[in-house]
Parts: C-alpha cells; structure tokens; sequence
C-alpha cells in the first residue's frame, strides 16, 4: 500500500466518492442535479465538502450509482450492490452494474424457463434474454435491442419471425430500411410480397419493381409488368395518359391476364396488386 505523510493514504470522503462516482457515470453536475431536484450549486458544494446532503438525497444518490448506503457514507471503498425484495413478495430485481452505470431489470417468474422480463441496458455490450427482452442484444419472444432476434423483433438489426428495424429480417414480415421477409416493405425491400422504393420478389410494387410473377410501379419488370413510365414482361400494361397514376390501365384486363398466366393464384394476392390499377 503506498505511504504518504503521517502514514497509509486516507480513505475517501463522501465528496471524492461523489465525484469520482458521477464522472465514472458521464453525467455533469447540471445531469445529476437534475435527476435529483436540486441546483448544480448544490451539487458543487456537496463535491467540495462544504456542504452536506440531507438523508433523502443520499438515498437518491446511493440508487442512482448502484452503491451501498454505508460505503457511500462512510470510510472505506465504494461497494456496488443488486437491489430487489423478496423473491417471494416482489417478483424483479434491479442492480447496477459495477462501475458502468448500467441497469438490469429481471423478472424471476419465468415461462419456457425464461424470465418474463429481463431488461439489461447501459454502457458495453449488454445481452437481455427473456420473454420481453430489452438490451443492445436482445432475444426473446418480443426483443428490443440494437440487435434483437425474436419472434416480434424490433431494432437496428432485428430477426425474426416478425422484424422491424433498420436492417430486418423477417420469416413471416419485415420492415425497415432495408427489409428482407416473406411480406417485406421497406425502402429496399426483398422477399414473396414486397413494397418498397426498390421492390424485389415474386409479386412486387414500388417505384422500381423487379418481380418472378407481378410487378407494379412506376418501372415495372415481370412476367406481368404493370408500369407507369417503363414496363416490361411478357404481359405488359403501361399508363400511356402521362398522369403516371395508373388510371388508364384498365383494372379487369390485368386481373384477367393474372387469372391466365397464374390460374391458382391466391385472390388475396390478386387484389393487393391490383389495388392501385384503374
């Protein structure tokens, strides 16, 4: 242990704890203050040691940094605890995650032996899993996260069977910027069904749609190609009335070139292409 003066180093006070702990968090003195009602006057005396916080304020203070009430008060180093009541009588538990400022948040009922809910955020990677699942990384039946995987997926990149995010993908339906799903919409879209700016699938629609089977928008490429300035396929329409708005194309025409080229289509199919026709 290193020596100084009159012997070991002194243990913290109060106020080089608060510092220390409200640096090691990011906040500046006008965050904290705010989170705890008070002026960042009051905040700068505390830090200075001329000033006290009464009894509340400590509490507030010792929940807000995760650290036990005792090692904040008193001599000695900061403890870092998990708070939560009896697992009996209060079903979650929060704590804070040493020297990070993070939070978890889990449910200690579970279903399919996972926690109902596990929310774990802060700085680093932080991983929740549960039933709701909330974190940078998050899986669950419904997740939320930077990157999230779960049945109803939601983040910057999610799967899932039902994803939205900036990038997704779904099983069933995504969407996002760029979105890639059975049903997917997006400003790239890919997929059976699409709608999107750049629209690629099997039956697509967008301002540039390239599909296997139906293709409908303003440059429509497909077996069916339904186009308002450029269509090309083996059946096309085009809306040569220069109002690009589809209304010169005559909707029963193309319902009866599906129904030829694609007998046992879905009608649901057959209507969601057509919906903007005539």
């Amino acid at each position: 242990m290193p020596k100084y003066k009159g012997g070991t180093k002194p243990a913290m006070q109060f106020y080089e704890k608060l510092q220390q702990l409200r640096k090691k968090c990011g906040f500046s003195q006008e965050d904290l203050a705010e989170r705890l009602s008070v002026s960042r006057q009051a905040i700068s005396k505390w830090e200075s040691g001329s000033a006290y916080p009464e009894i509340e304020k400590l509490i507030q203070l010792s929940e807000t940094f995760g650290v036990t009430l005792d090692s904040l008060m008193k001599g000695g180093p900061i403890q870092y605890e998990r708070r939560g009541g009896s697992t009996e009588n209060f079903p979650f538990h929060r704590s804070y995650h040493n020297g990070s400022c993070g939070y978890e948040y889990k449910s200690t009922r579970t279903l399919f032996g996972l926690p109902l809910v596990h929310i774990n955020i802060g700085f680093g990677v932080r991983r929740a899993k549960g039933i709701l699942a909330i974190g940078m990384i998050a899986n669950g039946f419904i997740s939320i996260g930077l990157l999230s995987v779960g049945l109803l997926s939601i983040g910057l990149l999610s799967l899932g069977l039902f994803a939205i995010g900036l990038f997704s993908v779904g099983l069933l339906a995504a969407l996002g910027t760029i979105a890639v799903g059975t049903v997917a919409i997006g400003a790239i879209a890919i997929g059976i069904i699409t709608l999107g700016a750049l629209s690629i699938g099997m039956f697509a629609t967008g301002a540039l749609a390239v599909a296997s089977h139906i293709a409908v928008g303003d440059h429509a490429y497909g077996h069916i190609a339904v186009g308002q300035s450029v269509a090309e396929g083996v059946r096309v329409f085009l809306d040569e009335s220069g109002a690009r708005n589809f209304n010169s194309i005559d909707r029963a025409a193309v319902q009866a070139a599906i129904g030829e080229e694609f007998p046992n289509l879905w009608n649901g199919i057959v209507r969601w292409m057509t919906v903007m026709i005539g």
